[in-house]
């Protein structure tokens, strides 16, 4: 059996592979131009031009090339018993940030996964099955939609929590996710800070004190955050016996991207490919949208909050090296 079996998904539009798709929820992207530079040219519901971040690490431990999505009935068990993703965009730590676009909370993707754990157990035999779950690498990658789609939107979590308890608050609901997936048989973890989320080119747009520069306070928020995500994964670590949790940095990667875009080759890092670039996400960005660049792989942001498929290939070849010698 490889050293790692199974690349299995928990999150966000950053890697949710198309579970939105069954959903009657705003937050999808099955329609044209998304997908136009994936395999076929076709939309899958993946917020981007191209593969997302997980594609490319299974790709990199030697596994499949994409990731299906939990709920795609084109695939089946014997598909998802080397990668499967069961993450929703617009879900966040904060159940109440998915229930703002109806989408599935990480409650809901623990349930995916029990389902998943049976469907596996009958594919493959208890024993089988046992070993891919508690040695597939699991990646969580969420956190953004709680703050730039709930906090700074509606005013209920902003009445209840300063910034700083909030942060408090979705740790204390990271930890409880973690502690679930790993009485489920999860031992090898790859959690995803936050990225520089005031220089997504929506930030920008809505940057009113200084127009269309990186929102400076969203950035300190997302640094702070990180920094407590970091100390829960040496907690955890210390308590729960046989865990490995990586925490893996986009922030500086992915700032490097967006304040020298030519060293990496790219041309444009302030705009997105998708129309006008700096509000375009979603419906907004369709096949009738006007202005949408021709050549995406100049550009670190595809639409309007989601990296290009260049930069997700840049982030996830800047992260191999590390998950390969954690848990290879």
């Amino acid at each position: 059996i490889a050293a790692v079996p199974a690349i299995i998904v928990f999150g966000d539009s950053s890697i949710d592979s198309g579970n939105n798709n069954y959903l009657p929820t705003l937050a999808k992207c099955n329609f044209e131009p998304y997908g136009r530079d994936f395999p076929g040219g076709i939309p899958t519901g993946r917020f981007c031009n191209g593969r997302l971040p997980p594609d490319f690490v299974s790709e990199g431990f030697g596994l499949k090339p994409i990731i299906p999505a939990y709920l795609d009935p084109t695939f089946s068990i014997s598909d998802f018993a080397t990668g499967v993703c069961f993450g929703s965009s617009g879900s966040g730590y904060d159940n109440s940030t998915a229930a703002i676009l109806k989408v599935f909370p990480l409650w809901k993707q623990v349930v995916f996964f029990k389902d998943y754990q049976t469907k596996l157990r009958a594919y493959l035999g208890d024993e089988k099955a046992n070993e891919v779950i508690s040695e597939a690498l699991y990646i969580i990658s969420v956190g953004t939609n709680d703050f730039l789609i709930n906090y700074y939107n509606f005013p209920q979590r902003r009445a209840q929590f300063t910034i700083p308890k909030y942060e408090d608050f979705l740790i204390g609901n990271a930890e409880d996710f973690i502690r679930k997936i790993y009485s489920l048989g999860a031992r090898k973890l790859s959690l995803t800070g936050l990225p520089p989320m005031g220089c997504l080119p929506l930030q920008r747009t809505l940057n009113l004190k200084n127009p269309h520069s990186c929102s400076e306070e969203r950035n300190k928020v997302a640094l702070k955050f990180n920094e407590k995500l970091k100390l829960l994964v040496v907690k955890l670590m210390i308590e729960l016996p046989g865990l490995e949790v990586l925490y893996t940095d986009v922030y500086d990667l992915l700032s490097q991207l967006i304040t020298q875009p030519s060293r990496y080759g790219f041309e444009v890092a302030e705009a997105a490919c998708c129309g006008t670039g700096q509000f375009e996400t979603g419906i907004l960005c369709n096949r009738h949208t006007p202005n949408t660049c021709l050549d995406a792989d100049k550009y670190v942001f595809w639409d309007a909050f989601h990296p290009s498929e260049r930069a997700n290939k840049i982030i996830s070849d800047e992260m191999l090296p590390s998950l390969k010698l954690a848990f290879q």
